[in-house]
């Protein structure tokens, strides 16, 4: 199976088909509302404003398995996106990405681009030392660590990268930015 024989639930409970992004360059994240890490909804807009004419969508997939996180209703979730960074990208509905209950999406993505580390500096080893507390195997399985994991699939479908939420969001938008 490839990207686009894969779906997810909108925040009002409907089948979304991978296939209405046929063609397109996505940017798949799982997301946060209380997280160290959720400015990036901030960059995330940006790209989306600057390159959703030229065939760029996100995929906002919020997920509460990450310290709870993620509280409230997709409705309290979605109202909290718009009133703090005006986010005119649609959200999913929330959902598990790790262990049994996953979404079969995660899954995929998962298989297709592993964990290869959270890179340098002060958030790289933070994460990294939190980790280490949590499952001391982390760096050997493609499980999702934190909040604001992003993937990013090509026009074809392809999963060509994964971003970890300590990655600089300029290398994430300079990415995508080569594929447009």
């Amino acid at each position: 199976m490839g990207f686009y024989d894969y779906s997810v639930q909108d925040a009002q409970g409907n089948d979304f088909s991978m296939e209405n992004f046929k063609g397109k360059v996505v940017l798949v994240v799982n997301t946060a509302t209380g997280c160290g890490f959720t400015p990036h909804y901030k960059d995330i807009e940006e790209m989306y404003e600057k390159f959703h004419d030229q065939g760029f969508e996100v995929l906002d997939i919020p997920c509460n398995q990450f310290a709870g996180q993620t509280p409230g209703t997709d409705e309290e979730i979605h109202e909290f996106c718009q009133l703090h960074y005006n986010t005119k990208f649609p959200q999913m509905k929330k959902v598990d990405i790790n262990g049994e209950t996953a979404i079969p999406l995660y899954g995929f993505l998962k298989s297709q681009k592993g964990f290869e580390g959270f890179g340098k500096g002060p958030k790289a080893l933070a994460m990294s030392m939190m980790l280490k507390k949590i499952d001391k195997d982390y760096k050997n399985n493609p499980e999702i660590k934190w909040n604001f994991t992003k993937f990013v699939v090509d026009r074809e479908g392809n999963v060509v990268a994964r971003f970890e939420p300590t990655e600089d969001m300029s290398k994430v938008a300079n990415f995508v930015a080569d594929l447009m």
